[in-house]
């Protein structure tokens, strides 16, 4: 499973990457979050992070 951590910046580079569609906008609209439900766990997002915020668990 894919975890956007606390690192983030939200630049959304992540979400433009997304195969799937599955990096949106968090709860409180300031950041991200990667819906575990339709994520392909294909490391995209990860790949493409400028700091490195994307995490397998």
């Amino acid at each position: 499973m894919m975890r956007i951590t606390e690192e983030c910046i939200a630049c959304g580079t992540c979400q433009g990457v997304c195969p799937a569609e599955a990096v949106v906008t968090n709860d409180a609209g300031d950041g991200f979050k990667i819906n575990t439900d339709i994520c392909l766990e294909c490391g995209a997002c990860a790949a493409a992070c400028p700091v490195g915020a994307i995490v397998e668990e």
